[in-house]
């Protein structure tokens, strides 16, 4: 058989066994994701394994650099990676990435035992003291706002409609008055 044709029959293979997997994710008919642990497990990582051309004769391309995987220390990356080179070596010629996404999950907790998440955001605490005082002032301004006497009610009522608009023309200048100005400076 053809690469071609090794990849088709791996394709179907792999739609059907992942049907309904939240795990799995084809990103296109030539790579797939596989996320190995729950959501929400901080020893959770993403694989993407990639075919070339020639693939399954050739190996594929296997990354780490989903932004999933960003509190995983490059190290462990480079760890986890050699590993998976080890299993496609032993597996090269066939189809692989089924049993690549199985050889993760098997060997999950021995792949991330060194694994100590790598803080890359800010502090909640620095992000906090920043907001606090620009929350505070915006809300007494609000309630200034929405705080009017019965005069000024009255006041807003009657120069709107019914529906609470302004009439049209409320706030147009006086157009001929206007023009009897700028028209006087073109007489000259």
């Amino acid at each position: 058989m053809s690469a071609n044709e090794d990849q088709e029959m791996e394709l179907e293979a792999l739609r059907s066994i992942y049907e309904g997997d939240e795990s799995f994710r084809e990103l296109s008919p030539v790579s797939f994701q596989y996320r190995i642990g729950e959501n929400g497990d901080p020893k959770a990582f993403l694989i993407e394994i990639s075919w070339t051309e020639t693939y399954p004769q050739t190996p594929p391309i296997i990354s780490m650099n989903a932004f999933f995987n960003n509190t995983i220390s490059s190290a462990v990356k480079q760890s986890i990676l050699a590993k998976l080179q080890e299993a496609v070596e032993v597996n090269l010629g066939t189809a692989m990435t089924y049993t690549l996404f199985e050889y993760a999950k098997d060997n999950k907790d021995q792949f991330m035992e060194n694994h100590q998440p790598v803080n890359s955001t800010i502090p909640i605490s620095s992000i906090i003291s920043v907001e606090t005082p620009n929350t505070a002032p915006s809300s007494k301004k609000k309630e200034k706002k929405e705080q009017l006497s019965k005069a000024q009610k009255r006041k807003l009522a009657d120069k709107t409609d019914h529906k609470g608009e302004l009439p049209r023309g409320w706030n147009w200048v006086d157009v001929v008055k206007h023009l009897s100005k700028t028209g006087s400076k073109e007489d000259e």
